[in-house]
Protein backbone atom coordinates (compact mmCIF):
# COMPACT_ATOMS: atom_id res chain seq x y z
CA UNK A 1 0.00 0.00 0.00
CA UNK A 2 1.57 3.49 -0.59
CA UNK A 3 2.22 5.94 1.89
CA UNK A 4 -0.42 8.48 0.39
CA UNK A 5 -3.61 5.55 -0.02
CA UNK A 6 -5.82 8.52 -1.21
CA UNK A 7 -3.26 9.09 -4.42
CA UNK A 8 -4.23 7.76 -7.64
CA UNK A 9 -2.21 4.48 -8.34
CA UNK A 10 -1.13 4.56 -12.23
CA UNK A 11 -2.16 1.29 -14.33
CA UNK A 12 0.72 -0.35 -15.72
CA UNK A 13 -0.83 0.56 -19.05
CA UNK A 14 -0.07 2.73 -21.62
CA UNK A 15 -2.82 5.40 -22.20
CA UNK A 16 -4.12 5.16 -25.70
CA UNK A 17 -6.71 8.63 -25.00
CA UNK A 18 -6.45 11.65 -22.74
CA UNK A 19 -9.10 14.54 -22.78
CA UNK A 20 -9.43 17.33 -20.61
CA UNK A 21 -13.06 18.63 -19.38
CA UNK A 22 -13.54 21.96 -17.61
CA UNK A 23 -16.76 21.84 -15.91
CA UNK A 24 -18.46 25.27 -14.74
CA UNK A 25 -20.47 24.29 -12.48
CA UNK A 26 -22.57 21.16 -11.39
CA UNK A 27 -24.98 21.66 -14.71
CA UNK A 28 -21.32 21.03 -16.65
CA UNK A 29 -20.99 17.75 -14.56
CA UNK A 30 -24.45 16.36 -15.13
CA UNK A 31 -24.52 16.94 -18.97
CA UNK A 32 -20.67 14.84 -19.40
CA UNK A 33 -22.60 11.98 -17.15
CA UNK A 34 -25.25 12.04 -19.75
CA UNK A 35 -22.44 12.43 -22.31
CA UNK A 36 -20.85 9.28 -20.83
CA UNK A 37 -23.90 7.35 -20.36
CA UNK A 38 -24.73 7.83 -24.26
CA UNK A 39 -21.06 6.49 -25.17
CA UNK A 40 -21.71 3.50 -22.85
CA UNK A 41 -24.57 2.84 -24.39
CA UNK A 42 -23.34 3.22 -27.66
CA UNK A 43 -20.05 0.88 -27.49
CA UNK A 44 -22.14 -1.74 -25.28
CA UNK A 45 -24.79 -2.31 -27.84
CA UNK A 46 -23.02 -1.80 -31.03
CA UNK A 47 -20.20 -4.26 -29.70
CA UNK A 48 -23.00 -6.75 -28.59
CA UNK A 49 -24.97 -5.94 -32.61
CA UNK A 50 -21.87 -6.35 -34.27
CA UNK A 51 -21.08 -9.48 -33.06
CA UNK A 52 -24.42 -11.26 -33.69
CA UNK A 53 -24.55 -9.67 -37.23
CA UNK A 54 -23.98 -12.29 -39.77
CA UNK A 55 -21.92 -14.44 -37.95
CA UNK A 56 -19.25 -11.99 -37.82
CA UNK A 57 -16.97 -14.15 -35.62
CA UNK A 58 -14.08 -11.19 -35.88
CA UNK A 59 -16.50 -8.58 -34.43
CA UNK A 60 -15.47 -7.68 -30.72
CA UNK A 61 -18.08 -8.61 -27.81
CA UNK A 62 -18.57 -5.87 -25.18
CA UNK A 63 -17.06 -7.88 -21.91
CA UNK A 64 -17.87 -4.69 -19.52
CA UNK A 65 -16.07 -1.69 -19.03
CA UNK A 66 -14.27 -0.50 -15.57
CA UNK A 67 -14.18 3.23 -15.06
CA UNK A 68 -12.41 4.43 -12.07
CA UNK A 69 -13.00 7.59 -10.25
CA UNK A 70 -10.37 9.25 -8.44
CA UNK A 71 -10.85 12.47 -6.77
CA UNK A 72 -10.79 14.32 -3.12
CA UNK A 73 -14.01 14.49 -1.08
CA UNK A 74 -16.16 16.84 -2.99
CA UNK A 75 -14.91 16.86 -6.16
CA UNK A 76 -17.91 15.13 -7.68
CA UNK A 77 -17.68 11.72 -7.95
CA UNK A 78 -20.72 10.39 -6.76
CA UNK A 79 -22.80 13.35 -8.75
CA UNK A 80 -20.74 11.93 -11.96
CA UNK A 81 -22.14 8.57 -11.26
CA UNK A 82 -25.76 9.84 -10.24
CA UNK A 83 -25.43 11.84 -14.20
CA UNK A 84 -24.38 8.45 -16.09
CA UNK A 85 -26.96 6.81 -14.46
CA UNK A 86 -29.60 9.15 -15.07
CA UNK A 87 -28.37 8.93 -18.43
CA UNK A 88 -29.13 5.95 -19.07
CA UNK A 89 -32.50 5.70 -18.09
CA UNK A 90 -32.51 5.38 -14.37
CA UNK A 91 -35.28 7.01 -12.23
CA UNK A 92 -35.01 5.63 -8.91
CA UNK A 93 -32.80 6.58 -6.02
CA UNK A 94 -28.95 6.79 -6.70
CA UNK A 95 -27.68 5.55 -3.28
CA UNK A 96 -23.91 6.50 -2.13
CA UNK A 97 -22.48 2.98 -1.58
CA UNK A 98 -20.38 4.57 1.40
CA UNK A 99 -21.12 1.95 3.85
CA UNK A 100 -22.90 -0.50 1.73
CA UNK A 101 -19.44 -0.82 -0.60
CA UNK A 102 -21.81 -1.51 -3.83
CA UNK A 103 -24.97 -0.64 -5.44
CA UNK A 104 -26.00 -2.72 -7.95
CA UNK A 105 -28.55 -1.44 -11.32
CA UNK A 106 -30.33 -3.49 -14.02
CA UNK A 107 -30.67 -0.92 -16.45
CA UNK A 108 -33.48 -1.97 -19.29
CA UNK A 109 -32.45 -1.05 -22.79
CA UNK A 110 -33.95 -1.08 -25.96
CA UNK A 111 -30.94 -2.96 -26.55
CA UNK A 112 -31.21 -5.07 -23.69
CA UNK A 113 -30.40 -5.02 -20.21
CA UNK A 114 -26.91 -3.69 -18.87
CA UNK A 115 -25.75 -3.99 -15.42
CA UNK A 116 -23.86 -1.16 -14.11
CA UNK A 117 -21.95 -1.33 -10.07
CA UNK A 118 -21.28 1.16 -8.51
CA UNK A 119 -18.57 0.80 -5.71
CA UNK A 120 -17.14 3.41 -3.33
CA UNK A 121 -14.00 1.70 -1.90
CA UNK A 122 -13.46 4.36 0.89
CA UNK A 123 -13.81 2.92 3.88
CA UNK A 124 -10.99 0.16 2.86
CA UNK A 125 -7.60 0.66 4.58
CA UNK A 126 -6.14 -1.73 3.08
CA UNK A 127 -6.08 -3.53 -0.27
CA UNK A 128 -6.90 -6.86 1.00
CA UNK A 129 -10.20 -6.09 2.32
CA UNK A 130 -11.44 -5.83 -1.52
CA UNK A 131 -10.07 -9.32 -2.04
CA UNK A 132 -12.07 -10.30 0.57
CA UNK A 133 -15.24 -8.51 0.13
CA UNK A 134 -15.67 -10.95 -3.00
CA UNK A 135 -15.75 -8.12 -5.75
CA UNK A 136 -14.11 -10.09 -8.74
CA UNK A 137 -17.23 -11.32 -9.91
CA UNK A 138 -18.31 -8.30 -10.55
CA UNK A 139 -15.82 -7.12 -12.67
CA UNK A 140 -15.48 -11.06 -14.74
CA UNK A 141 -19.58 -10.19 -15.63
CA UNK A 142 -19.49 -8.03 -18.83
CA UNK A 143 -20.93 -5.07 -16.92
CA UNK A 144 -20.00 -1.63 -16.19
CA UNK A 145 -18.47 -1.02 -12.91
CA UNK A 146 -17.46 2.99 -11.41
CA UNK A 147 -15.56 2.38 -8.95
CA UNK A 148 -15.13 5.52 -6.51
CA UNK A 149 -11.44 5.47 -4.65
CA UNK A 150 -10.06 2.60 -6.80
CA UNK A 151 -6.56 3.02 -4.96
CA UNK A 152 -7.69 1.86 -2.32
CA UNK A 153 -7.74 -1.38 -3.88
CA UNK A 154 -4.29 -0.97 -4.90
CA UNK A 155 -3.28 -3.22 -8.10
CA UNK A 156 -6.27 -5.76 -7.17
CA UNK A 157 -8.16 -3.90 -9.31
CA UNK A 158 -6.08 -4.22 -12.90
CA UNK A 159 -6.06 -2.60 -15.34
CA UNK A 160 -9.30 -0.04 -15.35
CA UNK A 161 -10.98 0.96 -18.80
CA UNK A 162 -11.25 4.70 -17.91
CA UNK A 163 -9.76 6.49 -15.12
CA UNK A 164 -11.54 10.08 -14.72
CA UNK A 165 -9.48 12.13 -12.51
CA UNK A 166 -11.68 15.06 -11.12
CA UNK A 167 -9.99 18.18 -9.23
CA UNK A 168 -11.60 21.48 -7.85
CA UNK A 169 -10.62 24.38 -10.37
CA UNK A 170 -8.43 26.54 -8.61
CA UNK A 171 -9.92 29.42 -10.11
CA UNK A 172 -13.18 29.16 -9.20
CA UNK A 173 -15.99 26.64 -8.29
CA UNK A 174 -15.82 24.45 -11.33
CA UNK A 175 -14.03 21.12 -11.68
CA UNK A 176 -11.76 20.32 -14.60
CA UNK A 177 -11.81 16.32 -15.03
CA UNK A 178 -8.45 14.19 -17.10
CA UNK A 179 -10.29 11.81 -18.70
CA UNK A 180 -7.92 8.60 -19.56
CA UNK A 181 -8.39 5.51 -21.61
CA UNK A 182 -6.49 2.21 -21.17
CA UNK A 183 -8.49 0.15 -23.69
CA UNK A 184 -10.39 -0.28 -26.94
CA UNK A 185 -13.50 -0.25 -25.45
CA UNK A 186 -12.78 2.92 -22.83
CA UNK A 187 -10.96 4.71 -25.70
CA UNK A 188 -14.26 4.23 -27.89
CA UNK A 189 -16.20 5.24 -24.97
CA UNK A 190 -14.18 8.61 -24.50
CA UNK A 191 -13.97 9.60 -28.51
CA UNK A 192 -18.05 9.76 -27.61
CA UNK A 193 -17.71 11.84 -24.81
Amino acid sequence: MPDHPDHAIAPPAAVLLERYFAFADEAATLAFGERFAQAIESVAFRERRDSGEHGNTNAQVFHGLQAQLVGDLGAGKTTLVRATLRGLGHTGRVRSPTYTLVEPYALARPAGELALYHFDLYRFTDPAEWADAGFREYFDSGAVCLVEWPQRAGALLGVPDLVFSLDLDSEGDGRILVARAYSETGKACLERC
